[in-house]
């Protein structure tokens, strides 16, 4: 069977240098522009799946975040939440990107939202799946931070990506996914092994741990009122690490919220898990919203 050439499209690399940051991101389709943000510790080729559906209708612009995938910079505060969405709406102003919605999953919510109240009046949409909440810590990711850049720490994490009992657990990927055995095989070959692989990678890794505040999260309770702009939640019911009643009481932030759309059979990463079923979602909000 012949590659789609979407897919062939979106699996070509992109650099922009940004003063001291390299943003490294992917491009498929025609159409108003939708900018995919992903989660940690990934990069923007978890929305490889999604792509020729979203392609159809969308100008697909699949950034990696700063300190994650390919995107590095040699300006430790680029890799914070707020800086990032600096770095992104520079690099999207580069590539003549005058308007763009908005699809952010885990920790790309979060910068997504940054970037929304960084530039509200370019920014047509925002949809959100299983992201950061304001006051809710997800598992494991605090004491990720705490011992990042420890000595031995690189060697240790290293170790816990080898091992599959590991990855399959609550530790690893075990919250991430319903079915553990996508944790196996292309998923840890396009995310994991690159890391283990490359301790530039995984410095840049325990950067991004730390220059993400979550002090800075919790402020979203009152920033979210700014973000005036059609919202969509799109929300993986069974996920443990942002859990849909916690995401629920985050709604009412939101002054303009078309719609909390719950899939079932599906955890935080669900991009990767059920793409079809997000994918149609996501393009449902993205049309019902539309002038």
């Amino acid at each position: 069977m012949e590659r789609s050439p979407v897919v062939d499209e979106f699996a070509k690399r992109h650099v922009v240098e940004i003063g001291n940051a390299r943003v490294c991101y992917r491009k498929a389709g025609r159409g108003p522009v939708l900018v995919l943000l992903h989660g940690f510790p990934l990069s923007g080729l978890t929305w490889r799946k999604m792509i020729p559906a979203l392609a159809q209708r969308f100008t697909c612009y699949a950034l990696d975040l700063m300190g994650l995938g390919e995107s590095t910079s040699l300006d430790a505060a680029d890799l914070s939440s707020a800086g990032q969405a600096t770095v992104f709406q520079r690099a999207l102003a580069a590539q003549g990107v005058t308007s763009f919605a908005l699809l952010g999953n885990d920790t790309g919510g979060w910068i997504a939202r940054e970037l929304a109240l960084l530039d509200p009046a370019r920014v047509t949409h925002l949809a959100l799946m299983n992201t950061e909440i304001p006051g809710h810590r997800p598992p494991w990711i605090p004491f990720y931070q705490s011992v990042a850049g420890l000595p031995g720490s690189s060697f240790v994490f290293r170790r816990m990506l080898a091992s599959r009992s590991i990855r399959r657990s609550a530790m690893g990927f075990g919250g991430c996914f319903s079915n553990l055995d996508l944790i196996d095989g292309e998923f840890a070959d396009v995310f994991l092994v690159p890391i283990q692989a490359s301790p530039e990678r995984l410095a840049s890794l325990f950067l991004f741990l730390q220059q993400m505040k979550f002090q800075r999260l919790d402020h979203f309770r009152e920033l979210h009122g700014k973000l005036t702009m059609p919202v969509g939640f799109l929300w993986a019911a069974d996920d443990p690490t942002f859990p849909e009643p916690i995401a629920r009481g985050m709604v009412s932030q939101f002054p303009n919220v078309i719609n909390f759309w719950s899939i079932p059979n599906a955890k935080l990463f669900m991009q990767e898990e059920r793409p079809d079923a997000v994918a149609e979602l996501a393009l449902e909000f993205l049309e019902m919203t539309s002038s």
